[in-house]
């Protein structure tokens, strides 16, 4: 659910000088130098459990990628390696080819009409049958894109890739012009500062509702389940909608530098760059992100919020989420559980989540039973889902306490000396 050809939100805080910058290398509209045109999209519904979730899709939801201008702003910003050697791990992976897990097979039976259309057929469903847990996922297109990508940091913008990316737009009718290729930057900015305890989260503003709830969120501490779980539901409830593809990555080094970097493709528009295996984005086709008019060249809205936790001694946490709708409910959640209530970070992430929705409640088994009852006497529906599942989100963070990642969606976590 993410890839090159998608988009993200980056938070950097540098050790040296303490400050934290946001980077937003999320996708842009597209559509400069080109007749304004409709955009001919196709219509789908996907099942997430027991929620039906709409996605529109094909080579016209594809918004301008965004993602390779970000990790090469990282890296002339703060990165100590070559390029080449940078890209060089992704590149023998994609060499080797991947083990596929079981959170990944299971999220593919759930996308497989996407997944499966037009070039990703050959890739996720060999032989005609999908991939299964601890099978191999096999994109040799992959190492040659990265292979590009290694000697040509600016190939997805004025190189072979971005070239590709244009006759694809051009023979099945996408939006993306050489001149939204060319026009497109990754723009560094300040980062939004909210109050939470005892320390300062930095985050970004946009469709994410982070800073505006944090103000709002009750003390946890000392609560039952019971009081704690009828505490957050009013605080934290949000429009039921959107699927959430997004893949997050959180990192601290030895000198102390953090971060966060948030990436999606959305669904993907089911279309992939011939002989690359790159997936196109499908941002224009995300309900949840078309806010207003959209203009050509300008960024589109985004729910990504990379978030650092500061206090008098340097960073507490550095987090990130998946989940769209669900993100800020995953992330807020996770974030309490460990400044308000002093939950180790895999206890946090690991803790049963629920999200409400209007009058809609949608709990994973270990939500507090008698909160769950409680909510339904106060007139609310609530769905018990069956165990843990990609809907309600991944958060991956480091903290003092060690890092963790979200179980939900194949997360890891590691310590490397």
């Amino acid at each position: 659910m993410t890839g090159l050809l998608g988009g993200g939100h980056g938070l950097y805080f540098d050790a040296a000088s303490g400050r934290t910058c946001n980077l937003d290398c999320f996708v842009a509209v597209p559509g400069l130098d080109a007749e304004p045109r409709e955009a001919e999209l196709v219509q789908l519904e996907v099942p997430f459990g027991a929620e039906l979730v709409h996605y529109a899709i094909g080579p016209a939801s594809c918004g301008v990628p965004g993602l390779p201008a970000g990790l090469v702003a990282l890296w002339e910003a703060h990165g100590r390696l070559p390029w080449p050697r940078l890209v060089e791990p992704a590149l023998r992976l994609a060499e080797s080819g991947v083990e596929f897990p079981p959170a990944h097979a299971a999220c593919l039976a759930m996308l497989a009409p996407v997944m499966t259309m037009n070039e990703g057929a050959a890739i996720y469903s060999p032989g005609g049958r999908l991939l299964t847990a601890g099978e191999r996922l096999e994109q040799p297109g992959l190492a040659r894109a990265l292979g590009a990508l290694a000697e040509d940091p600016a190939s997805f913008y004025r190189g072979t890739i971005g070239r590709q990316l244009l006759e694809l737009c051009r023979e099945r009718g996408g939006l993306v012009t050489q001149a939204d290729l060319e026009g497109y930057e990754a723009v560094w900015s300040e980062p939004v500062r909210v109050p939470y305890l005892d320390v300062e989260l930095l985050t970004r503003a946009g469709l994410s509702g982070i800073p505006e709830t944090v103000p709002r969120l009750p003390r946890l501490a000392g609560l039952s389940e019971k009081d704690r779980v009828l505490a957050l539901v009013d605080v934290l409830e949000a429009p039921s909608a959107g699927g959430g593809d997004t893949t997050n990555v959180s990192v601290v080094d030895g000198q102390g530098n953090v971060c966060v970097l948030t990436s999606s493709l959305g669904l993907g528009s089911g279309d992939f760059l011939p002989g690359l295996d790159l997936h196109l984005n499908s941002m224009l086709g995300e309900s949840d992100l078309l806010r207003g008019r959209l203009e050509p060249g300008t960024r589109m809205g985004s729910m990504m919020a990379p978030t650092l936790a500061l206090d008098g001694d340097g960073p507490v946490l550095a987090a990130g989420a998946a989940g769209g709708t669900r993100l800020r409910t995953a992330l807020l959640g996770v974030v309490a559980s460990i400044v308000d209530e002093g939950l180790s970070p895999t206890a946090a992430v690991a803790r049963p989540r629920f999200h409400p929705a209007l009058e809609l409640v949608n709990a994973e088994p270990g939500v507090d039973e008698n909160a769950l009852a409680a909510l339904e006497e106060a007139g609310r529906t609530v769905r018990r889902w069956p165990a843990q599942h990609h809907y309600f989100g991944g958060v991956s963070l480091v903290s003092r306490g060690g890092p963790a990642a979200d179980p939900r969606r194949n997360g890891a976590a590691a310590r490397l000396r």
